[in-house]
């Protein structure tokens, strides 16, 4: 459920979430220069914490307010001195226990309220500054860090594939694409992503979803423009019943890709 790599002076964990015996997620914790970025899910906080004895950092740093990103800091908050960032819009989510619907309270786990510090413009690691990006669409309280010095990109929830299929209802696909554009104006190559790991080649990969987001979006108004509904769109164009749907029951689905795509013609 838990695997440690080296690349480019980041520890990257991945962490497999398996129900069933089962593989049905992963996410990653990253750890740099004394600076832990995301903290995982509850549900792995005993898998996680041999990671955290053994290694040491001054401070974490939280892409977004996500259970899977910010489960284990609760934990940390109360055994390790050190301060908590996050967004500002987040704060007062993760001042609440398990604020989100059970379905990702079973998948998650139930993560505990903890206090975060809002995050400034930079971060300051042991002899790195990082540069904060502003970058809703997935979450509102979203955020990138970049070092220009090393040309890495923690880009939190941005990329995670290069097609999406399927969204939250509270996700905004012209806003993610507007975030993508303003991290193609900084000069990254690693790209270290929550979900997908280390992407050696990120600028080329999160451009390749910028281009597919584009072309989808001319695809669902073109659609929208000749008469189509949103649910013909989604029949059209995402014809296959993800699982994820039913199980979250809507929260995510293909309606919501069509539906904040064609937002911006109301």
């Amino acid at each position: 459920m838990i695997h440690i790599t080296e690349e480019e002076d980041v520890t990257c964990v991945k962490l497999d979430i398996i129900m069933e015996g089962k593989k049905i997620n992963r996410v990653y914790v990253f750890l740099t220069d004394g600076m832990l970025v995301d903290t995982g899910p509850k549900r792995l906080v005993e898998e996680l914490i041999p990671f955290y004895d053994k290694h040491a950092f001054d401070l974490v740093t939280l892409t977004h307010s996500h259970e899977d990103h910010t489960g284990t800091a609760p934990w940390i908050q109360e055994n390790r001195d050190v301060p908590i960032y996050l967004h500002p819009k987040g704060i007062d989510i993760c001042a609440k226990s398990y604020p989100y619907p059970e379905y990702r309270q079973f998948i998650w786990g139930k993560r505990e309220k903890f206090h975060a510090i809002p995050m400034g413009d930079t971060v300051r690691s042991r002899s790195k500054e990082w540069q904060v990006i502003y970058t809703p669409g997935h979450a509102s309280d979203h955020n990138a860090l970049y070092n220009q010095e090393a040309g890495i990109m923690f880009a939190g929830d941005l990329y995670v594939n290069p097609k999406t299929k399927v969204i939250m209802g509270s996700e905004s696909i012209p806003t993610t694409m507007d975030s993508i554009k303003k991290l193609l104006t900084y000069d990254f190559g690693a790209m270290f992503c929550c979900h997908a790991g280390y992407v050696p080649e990120g600028r080329k990969m999160i451009k390749q979803k910028l281009e597919y987001l584009e072309n989808l979006s001319g695809e669902v108004k073109h659609l929208h423009q000749h008469g189509l509904s949103v649910e013909e769109i989604r029949e059209k164009l995402f014809p296959e019943k993800y699982k994820i749907i039913a199980i979250s029951g809507g929260e995510w689905d293909s309606l919501h890709v069509i539906t904040s795509i064609l937002s911006e013609e109301i």
